[in-house]
């Protein structure tokens, strides 16, 4: 079993942002030991693409297929969240452009 499951919202606002080239963008990166699963709905519509890390309770908003090299480099094997992606809600104490 995984360590990790990146979630990835696949409902329509995020599919609207590009949620189906992110889920793509994650089956093929070089994240390793990871699950990747496309959701339903996460409830952050107005941010989309919505990406969520469990067990992490990571949320990032507006991710686009250009950033999931930085969440899989980064994140997802050297355990360093990706600031500038993270939600402002969630992760207050973080900056999102």
């Amino acid at each position: 079993m995984s360590s990790k499951q990146v979630l990835i919202c696949q409902y329509r606002s995020c599919l609207a942002q590009g949620s189906a080239e992110v889920l793509a963008a994650f089956l093929e990166s070089s994240a390793s030991d990871v699950s990747i699963v496309p959701t339903e709905c996460q409830g952050q519509c107005n941010l989309g693409t919505t990406v969520r890390i469990l067990p992490d309770e990571i949320w990032y908003c507006r991710v686009k297929p250009t950033d999931v090299d930085a969440i899989a480099e980064s994140h997802l094997k050297n355990a360093q969240p990706v600031d500038r992606l993270l939600h402002p809600r969630i992760h207050p104490t973080y900056s999102t452009p």
